[in-house]
């Protein structure tokens, strides 16, 4: 068997369009107990001034994230671009492995050489993401790529997480999905860059779309104003939804995108140092067994596994 070829390596044939070597550098990342390898570090301080735009798909279970994923693949692979897809899928609570059925979906892209599909397990990460998507991300805006499309694990509200780690966050509902109190909960509506409200086709829809539109118009005022349009992704009736996604890039490239992958930053390395933390976290069974006989508060239990992790 050959020797596998060190990240260095791994990252030069990745650049150099080698499939197997992007997949085993992400693989890398993704499984790695011992910090982010340094050229996946460099990746990620590049990520600020690529020209590769990052766009998250998010919204609940059924809304057709991985059918307007694909059709967006479609589009953007009829102007002449490379695209990247990942795709995050719920990992199991039991056994936490995960089917990646959005990868089952995009089929249809497998055998075009300008379409990368890596499916990631979330691994029990809360969020829509993988506690690797952030480092994940910045390897596809540095291997070549024009187009990161981002497809979290759809878990609704407290979705939130896929705004920090693009561009341009498109948030997907369908007719009948709630009611205009659903549409002004906080959480995921305001992480939306463009509300979508896909299968159009259905009854009801109109009456969505008007609901979206009253509950981003009670939202404050910011410099960028969320639209609120249809598509028929099944369809691939996505039209208005790449209107509004283009409207958003030259938005962003106009003077704030910057400061958008700044903040991107920020998340990048709070995340990092969370994850970092988790995997070094000391909690002893004395600990546990004496907040459970009363002996010990949790706060102060608390404090005690974080000294001992530090120690």
């Amino acid at each position: 068997m050959s020797e596998v070829a060190p990240p260095p390596d791994l990252w030069r044939q990745a650049r150099d369009g080698d499939v197997r070597a992007l997949s085993r550098l992400l693989s890398m990342t993704e499984e790695s107990t011992a910090g982010v390898p340094r050229e996946v570090g460099s990746a990620i301080a590049d990520s600020i001034g690529s020209t590769a735009r990052v766009i998250g798909v998010t919204g609940p279970p059924g809304s057709g994230k991985s059918t307007l994923t694909s059709a967006l693949v479609s589009h953007f692979r009829g102007l002449g671009l490379r695209v990247a897809v990942l795709a995050v899928d719920p990992s199991s609570p039991f056994g936490g492995g995960a089917l990646l059925g959005d990868r089952i979906r995009m089929l249809a892209h497998t055998g075009d050489d300008g379409v990368f599909i890596r499916s990631m397990a979330s691994r029990g990460h809360l969020g829509g993401l993988a506690a690797a998507s952030f480092t994940s991300i910045a390897v596809l805006m540095n291997t070549g790529f024009d187009v990161v499309l981002v497809e979290t694990v759809g878990v609704g509200q407290s979705e939130v997480e896929v705004a920090a780690a693009c561009d341009t966050t498109l948030v997907l509902s369908t007719p009948g999905a709630g009611d205009g109190i659903q549409a002004v909960k906080a959480g995921i509506l305001e992480a939306a860059d463009v509300v979508i409200v896909n299968k159009a086709d259905l009854p009801g829809a109109d009456v969505a779309v008007r609901q979206f539109r009253d509950a981003l118009g009670l939202s404050p005022l910011a410099a960028w104003r969320t639209p609120v349009v249809s598509s028929v992704a099944s369809n691939s009736a996505v039209d208005d939804v790449v209107a509004a996604l283009d409207a958003h890039w030259a938005w962003l490239s106009a003077g704030d995108l910057e400061e958008v992958r700044r903040a991107r930053m920020m998340d990048t390395i709070r995340a990092l140092a969370v994850d970092e933390f988790r995997r070094h976290l000391k909690l002893s069974e004395d600990i546990v067994l004496r907040v459970c006989a009363g002996e010990m508060t949790v706060p102060v239990a608390v404090r005690k596994a974080v000294m001992a992790s530090f120690a």
